[in-house]
């Protein structure tokens, strides 16, 4: 279920890094030493993706890495997409 502008408010108050784009989105860019870091990371959001069902758009930029959320069957962000940014910023201080 689509989230209220209160509560995405909310949720980027508590989420690390998190920004809003567009008003349906929410985006992240991780930097990474070396490109294969960067790539190993993707790896990682890739896995806890498909165990999420819940998939993001990923941009390579040589040593970095962006992430971009929303929810298209409920026409903008949910819990889903918070929860999905959470399992990702785990993925990314496991290196």
């Amino acid at each position: 279920m689509k989230l209220t502008e209160e509560q995405i408010e909310e949720r980027l108050a508590a989420s690390d890094g998190w920004k809003r784009e567009d008003g349906k989105w929410i985006v992240k860019k991780y930097r990474f030493r070396t490109f294969l870091d960067g790539i190993e990371f993707v790896n990682r959001v890739a896995q806890a993706s498909e165990k999420l069902n819940h998939h993001p758009f990923i941009s390579i930029d040589y040593k970095m890495v962006t992430l971009r959320m929303t929810t298209w069957h409920d026409g903008g962000l949910t819990e889903l997409d918070f929860k999905a940014a959470a399992e990702f910023d785990c993925a990314f201080i496991i290196k």
